[in-house]
């Protein structure tokens, strides 16, 4: 899902007291209408230069009717993702490992067998998706405790993830396809460790959530509940998904967060304050591969079209218009968000609904309401 909002407010004349609050009303009105289309409540951050904008709108708990609020937290699932990208990086920046390292050197016997050859998958494609490595978080029978049971509260670990993944055998071989796969971030996740010595979570803490300044923001590691205020997520019947424990997800997308400190994290990521330049070359380095995305290392580069319609079919709008930008986004159990920002660091938007239904995911249908107003108010955002 992509998402949305206008550019907002620091005035300091006439005329931008009268832009910010147009900003203002846009983004409101933007946030009631995906309200109205279904998402009990959304919250929204958006930027144009140093002008910045928030706003809420609808329910963050459906049951007590409290509204939401600006600075309520949130899973944001495969948002978690570019922090792991970030912090391999960074070791690399600091010659502790090399991108060109295989699985096998850092996580021995832990990728091999039936069809797998860990010396052959290197470091860089998990990070980028290439890896042929299979993902059973896409199969109904693996959240059968959560959804068929009703054990929210099950544990299961990243190693069992990955123990399943070598089972299954690999989707294809390395560097042949791109496909999206949670587990490729888990076992980035225990490279991490391996290289370090200290927890993936606590890395991230130290690396990235400290100097930041991100006080929002905390890895789980079990716990199915989220600590703090925050949104209440739900599926699309209107259950409530807040308990559920995200320990399969891990260093694939377990994370906590509000909007501003995904904002601040983007601004620092994009803006090369958490890289050197050579590692920061390699994060935007995307995916050449027939029919793949513009995956980069975590992150996706995506254009915005500028108008209403693609004739085209190019991702420019009707008047051909588009926007470069970069995006990360995340959807698991009661919580959808995206962060995008322009290619230029001028624009940016961070937004959270507070649906996602897993069963209908897993059975191929829309996971989250549809709303235009989505997509309108990401164009307001990124184009201006």
């Amino acid at each position: 899902m992509c998402a949305a909002a206008l550019a907002g407010v620091l005035a300091v004349s006439a005329l931008d007291r009268a832009a910010g609050a147009e900003a203002r009303d846009g983004l409101r009105d933007g946030l009631e209408q995906m309200v109205a289309d279904g998402f009990p409540g959304a919250v929204a951050y958006v930027r144009d230069g140093t002008r910045e904008e928030r706003a809420a709108s609808g329910l963050g708990d459906v049951e007590r009717r409290v509204p939401a609020a600006i600075g309520d937290r949130f899973r944001i699932a495969s948002n978690t993702k570019a922090f792991v990208s970030t912090v391999l990086l960074q070791l690399e920046g600091e010659g502790r490992l090399s991108l060109a390292d295989s699985v096998e050197r850092w996580l021995p016997g832990t990728v091999v067998g039936n069809g797998y050859r860990g010396a052959e998958i290197s470091l860089r494609q998990l990070l980028n998706h290439t890896s042929g490595v299979h993902d059973p978080t896409t199969e109904a029978e693996f959240f059968a405790p959560y959804l068929q049971d009703g054990d929210r509260d099950r544990v299961i670990s990243p190693r069992e993830v990955i123990r399943r993944a070598v089972e299954h055998g690999p989707d294809f071989a390395p560097g042949e396809r791109w496909g999206y796969s949670n587990t490729n971030y888990l076992l980035a996740g225990l490279v991490i460790e391996a290289v370090t010595g200290r927890s993936a979570p606590e890395e991230i803490d130290l690396r990235i959530v400290q100097p930041l300044g991100l006080d929002g923001t905390y890895f789980p590691v079990s716990e199915s509940s989220v600590a703090g205020r925050h949104l209440r997520g739900y599926d699309l019947d209107g259950q409530d998904m807040t308990r559920f424990s995200t320990s399969y997800d891990w260093t694939a997308g377990a994370m906590v967060s509000t909007v501003d400190d995904l904002a601040r994290f983007h601004r620092a990521l994009f803006g090369g304050e958490l890289l050197p330049e050579r590692q920061q070359r390699a994060l935007l380095e995307t995916v050449r591969l027939p029919d793949a995305p513009r995956y980069g290392l975590g992150v996706q580069r995506i254009e915005v079209p500028c108008e209403d319609g693609d004739p085209d079919g190019d991702g420019s709008g009707a008047d051909g218009r588009s926007v470069e930008a970069w995006m990360t986004d995340g959807g698991g159990p009661g919580y959808t968000s995206v962060a995008v920002g322009s290619a230029d660091g001028r624009r940016q938007l961070v937004l959270v609904g507070n649906v996602f239904d897993l069963a209908e995911e897993l059975a191929g249908r829309a996971p989250v309401p549809r709303s235009e107003a989505v997509a309108r108010l990401q164009r307001a955002a990124l184009c201006g």
